[in-house]
């Protein structure tokens, strides 16, 4: 057997595994599995959004993986193949000044469930990352890393980033002292820097530190800040 083969073997063999939760979620009479999963619920600015997607058993696609374990460019190609071959998707995005309102929990959970209400086909179960959507009356397992053992649930966290990367790109263009195409709203350095000569945009999270004492308008440790 060729090296090329083993290695296709292999894949084969690692997306099986990823399958498990699937498997046995059929075993017990479910049709139609939705895996839900979210990206954004870290940064200092920009939405959290949540996708939701419904494969077929047969579902495969060499590379499918928690998505922050995969490169921008292999992410972008996998979204366009899960969109290709899901039964249903549907992605929703919750905006910076709602999410203050509410909190970045209740957004998230939010959001995920605004996804699974708008698949064209309605899920009979649901295989979540790390949460509980108590809102929908569907049959739901919350698994802990979830994107990295559930291949339903590594769909919707790469179609969830992918959505959030290419939002945080647009915002690149409106306010581009930021940086936002590079780090997408998270807290690196250049970030904190950009964020501390420049103060919050209509896109900062105002209930994350270090933004909401940006704009209470007190003074910003500056060790503090580079630590975050």
């Amino acid at each position: 057997m060729g090296k090329k083969n083993l290695n296709a073997d292999v894949e084969h063999e690692r997306i099986e595994k990823l399958k498990e939760f699937e498997k046995a979620a059929y075993q017990n009479g479910y049709k139609f599995l939705a895996g839900i999963d979210e990206a954004g619920r870290g940064p200092l600015a920009g939405p959290v959004v949540a996708a939701a997607v419904i494969l077929p058993p047969d579902f495969y696609a060499a590379g499918v993986n928690d998505s922050k374990k995969l490169t921008a460019r292999m992410r972008l190609a996998l979204s366009a193949v899960i969109k290709e071959k899901a039964l249903a998707w549907a992605i929703c995005s919750i905006s910076p000044a709602y999410l203050d309102s509410v909190n970045i929990y209740n957004a998230t959970r939010e959001a995920m469930q605004t996804a699974v209400m708008n698949l064209e086909i309605r899920p009979d179960f649901l295989l979540v990352d790390a949460m509980k959507l108590p809102r929908l009356s569907i049959d739901c397992q919350s698994i802990i890393k979830g994107d990295s053992l559930s291949i339903s649930i590594a769909c919707a966290s790469i179609l969830a980033k992918v959505e959030r990367d290419q939002c945080m790109e647009c915002f690149d263009s409106l306010y581009p002292q930021y940086g936002f195409a590079r780090h997408k709203g998270y807290a690196t350095r250049e970030h904190l820097e950009m964020l501390s000569r420049f103060g919050a945009c209509p896109i900062h999270r105002t209930s994350f530190e270090p933004v909401k004492t940006l704009v209470s308008g007190e003074s910003i440790n500056q060790q503090v800040l580079f630590e975050i």
